[in-house]
Parts: C-alpha cells; sequence; structure tokens
C-alpha cells in the first residue's frame, strides 16, 4: 500500500524552510498548511560551493512550485516474520525480510517515476533506461527527514500530517518515529532540475537554537534528535 501527495509549495521569505498549500487559493490568500522545517549545511568548506539546504530547491512566494511526498509499505512480512520466529526458522525470517525490503524499494522506484512522467508530470518526456535510473540521471530527488539531507526525524511527522500516510494507507510512525511495517519507504520530492542529495553535517548552537526557534519546541528536545550532528557538547556550561 501507498500514499501520494503533491502540494503547492513555497520557500519561506527567510529561505530556510518550506510552506505547503491545501489549494492554489489557499497559496494566493497566504493560508499555510503545513510548514517544513529544514536544515542547512553550515562546516566551512575549501571550495565556493553553497551551504545547501533542501528549502534552496523549492521556488520563493510569488512562483507556483510545488512539494511532492509519499509512503510506500510491503504489508504481510511483520507477521510472517513472527511466525518464522516461533518456528526457530532463521533463514526464512530473513528471506521474507530481505524480499519484503527490496518489493518496497521497488515500488518507491516506480512510484518516483510515476509522479515525475504523470501524477506530477514535471518530466513528461523522460525516457531513461533502468541503469540510467539506478544512477539518478532524472531530474528531481526523493531524500526523507532522518536522512542526510534532513536529519530530523520529527519532521515525518509534518509529513504524515499533510500526506496523510496513517488514515490513506495504514503506516504508522513508531513513538521513536520509525515507520511501522518496517518494510517501509517514505520521502520528500523536488523537481528542481539542480537539486542533489547532499548531507547538512555537522551544525552548530545558533543554527540549532534557531531552528529550534522555527518548530517551537524545547531546545532539549531539538537537540536529542539531532544529537549525531551536533558540533558542540550539549552538557558544556
Amino acid at each position: 500500500k501507498g500514499v501520494v501527495a503533491i502540494s503547492p509549495a513555497n520557500a519561506t521569505e527567510d529561505g530556510e524552510d518550506v510552506n505547503i498549500y491545501e489549494t492554489e487559493e489557499d497559496r494566493a490568500a497566504g493560508k499555510i498548511k503545513h510548514t517544513f522545517r529544514m536544515l542547512r549545511q553550515q562546516a566551512e568548506k575549501e571550495s565556493e560551493d553553497p551551504h545547501l539546504s533542501l528549502a534552496d530547491f523549492v521556488a520563493p512566494a510569488g512562483f507556483q512550485d510545488h512539494l511532492g511526498m509519499f509512503a510506500v509499505s510491503c504489508f504481510g512480512c511483520d507477521a510472517l516474520v513472527k511466525k518464522y520466529e516461533s518456528e526457530n526458522d532463521d533463514f526464512s525470517k530473513i528471506m521474507a525480510q530481505a524480499l519484503a525490503d527490496r518489493l518496497v524499494e521497488a515500488f518507491a522506484e516506480k512510484l518516483h517515476k510515476d509522479m515525475r512522467g504523470d501524477i506530477w508530470g514535471y518530466a513528461p518526456d523522460e525516457n531513461l533506461t533502468e541503469e540510467d535510473m539506478l544512477k539518478i540521471k532524472y531530474d528531481g530527488i526523493r531524500p526523507a527527514p532522518g536522512y542526510p539531507s534532513q536529519p530530523d526525524h520529527t519532521e515525518k511527522r509534518t509529513m504524515w500530517a499533510a500526506c496523510k500516510a496513517e488514515e490513506l494507507a495504514g503506516i504508522e510512525l513508531s513513538d521513536s518515529l520509525s515507520m511501522m511495517p518496517a518494510s517501509s519507504v517514505s520521502a520528500l520530492v523536488f523537481s528542481h532540475s539542480q537539486s542533489e542529495y547532499f548531507a547538512v553535517g555537522q551544525i552548530c548552537k545558533d543554527q540549532v537554537e534557531n531552528y529550534n526557534e522555527r518548530k517551537a519546541e524545547k531546545l532539549e528536545v531539538t537537540e536529542r534528535w539531532l544529537g549525531p550532528i551536533l558540533s558542540y557538547d550539549t552538557d558544556a556550561p
């Protein structure tokens, strides 16, 4: 099962986040449905390359841009895994998990292709070989909250609310924001022809405090979720 959504979207005025809207009328009226908070590369670079944020790949207000998203899952595997565990059949358990993971990855690849060529249709003339698809030679990217381009897993809550993944497809989030079933894939979809995958990397306290203020969260909560990428010791005086 899976769910897909494509929403009118614009980068916020400061260029750090992305607002999405229910309709074009809501966009024109400034009626924001959800805001995806983004993080920006901050570590010093030896080159003149810009410090990227996913918000850079969405047009500012005044332009008609969109943000896509999807969540897909392979249902039934978790019950099968429990059955094999009760039978002490580790081989069948591992094979079932591996097959479910491959099926859902294939589902995600096919859905992203359909979004580019038909559902969203921003690349209607795309004609790539399987090899070129695997080399990501198409326009656009599909990163997900919790991955290097946006390492904050809590943004999945915004995605789930925006695309109604649980209501429409039965895909749930655990307390630790893991997807359930375990064999699931989700992503934000960007159509910008110059969008690219990148790692935010280490970030400093000034950005964390600004990000935390935008999220309206307690600082210690934000720091806990972003712990692996903090460039400072949260226990330091």
